[in-house]
């Protein structure tokens, strides 16, 4: 991200688009790359399953990217099998928990997997569960597995089965050169939304996700747009004179917050989204942009320069005041709350050009930097916030990472063709 005027900067989701692309390859698949490995985290062991090559592997692959556990050896993989998991022998090797499982093939061409979570040291069953999928769903049912798995040991719902809408942007196919993309979030089963010559920017998901709604420049001036997902159909919702972007909805999903400068300055503006009447939220001289409900739905936090930089305020709905959220440093932009709403995720920019996704506790105003790269925008916390996924700059690709709050664990998901950008995590 090169030195921009304060202006450019806050509108970052509305007017821009991201820095010439270098890579040129043709394949839009996202590859998983962990960068840095969980240390002394506890060892689980993913005992092959019997009859079956494509299931345990994407469930271990899951948990050794969740930052909470890593991979036991498969030394004592042979002595392990459904009901009869060998605890001394685990034990002795210092492996707490082994999973097992059995995948077979249905009369009607589906998969029946039984899987089985050992605690070693109890010397009983956690999960005993059957699964019947259809063929085409094993990886989500890989995941499924996963979530369970990691529920069962962590008290915390598992995020493996969700998706991430992102942006992919290749100069090298000009029709094509923005695409809105929608993926696993290992990056598998890609599958494509939307192309266009022209930048798509700014991915929102509805709280059921079931649609996204984003920004599109198809007509060469910003309007937004909501699309569903199962049909492709989509709706323009947004073309006011001036800007439109940075759309969020309500948990309820009946009205939306995005940016528009219709009467000549950036403000908010919300969208009931049935009757489409609008009521302006903010006003002020300063530039008001990315606006982002609260999971309860009576405030939500935006940007705004009012305070002589750029800051993160909150804006309580009925009282109708305006607080002010960030004071560490001059600029502080791209909030987004996490699901249970006491953490807030942001760009900021410690010192010169440096650009790093912080999380700041609501409550105590406390915020530490968690990115180690400088070039950070977009975050989105996974549902049950113990990831976010942001994009960034590596090696003059964008790619997108994905890091634990803690810090314990990071990986990035570059893709093959071109650069990716605006990640949002779907909610659950």
């Amino acid at each position: 991200m090169m030195e921009m005027t304060r202006k450019h900067l806050l509108c970052l989701a509305i007017m821009t688009a991201l820095s010439p692309v270098l890579v040129t390859q043709t394949h839009a698949q996202l590859h998983l790359e962990i960068t840095k490995a969980p240390e002394a985290a506890p060892k689980i062991a993913i005992v092959p399953f019997s009859n079956d090559t494509n299931i345990y592997p994407v469930v271990e692959s899951d948990l050794n990217r969740s930052g909470k556990f890593t991979s036991a050896s498969k030394n004592l993989a042979a002595t392990a099998g459904m009901n009869s998991p060998n605890a001394e022998a685990w034990q002795a090797a210092g492996v707490p928990y082994v999973v097992t499982g059995t995948s077979k093939t249905t009369a009607d061409g589906s998969y029946e997997i039984h899987y089985q979570l050992y605690d070693v040291e109890k010397k009983q069953y956690l999960l005993n569960e059957l699964l019947t999928v259809p063929a085409s769903r094993s990886r989500q049912a890989a995941h499924m597995i996963s979530d369970a798995i990691y529920q069962a040991l962590t008290g915390i719902p598992g995020d493996f089965s969700g998706r991430i809408a992102y942006v992919l942007r290749n100069a090298a196919t000009p029709d094509q050169r923005y695409t809105l993309q929608i993926a696993d979030t290992d990056g598998e089963q890609p599958r494509t939304i939307l192309t266009s010559r022209d930048p798509i920017l700014s991915p929102a998901w509805t709280p059921d996700a079931k649609k996204l709604a984003y920004v599109s420049f198809e007509t060469k001036r910003p309007a937004i747009y909501i699309q569903d997902l199962a049909t492709g159909s989509r709706e323009k919702v947004a073309s006011f004179r001036g800007l439109n972007g940075a759309p969020s909805f309500s948990p309820d999903g009946k009205s939306m917050l995005f940016t528009a400068s219709m009467h000549g300055n950036p403000e908010i503006y919300q969208m009931d989204l049935q009757s489409r009447q609008l009521k302006r939220m903010t006003n002020d001289t300063a530039i008001d942009t990315e606006a982002r409900y609260a999971p309860d739905g009576k405030s939500f936090i935006f940007t705004s320069d009012r305070g002589g930089s750029p800051q993160i305020y909150t804006y309580n709905l009925s009282a109708e005041s305006v607080k002010r959220l960030t004071f560490r440093g001059a600029f502080n932009a791209r909030g987004t709350l996490s699901a249970d709403g006491k953490k807030l995720a942001l760009v900021h920019r410690p010192s010169g050009s440096n650009y790093k996704v912080a999380v700041q506790d609501i409550n105590s105003g406390v915020t530490n930097i968690l990115t180690p790269t400088s070039l950070d925008e977009s975050p989105s916390f996974s549902p049950n916030g113990q990831m976010v996924v942001y994009a960034t700059r590596e090696a003059n690709r964008g790619l997108l990472s994905i890091m634990s709050l803690d810090g314990r664990f990071r990986m990035n998901l570059p893709s093959e063709q071109g650069e990716v950008r605006e990640p949002a995590w779907a909610p659950k």
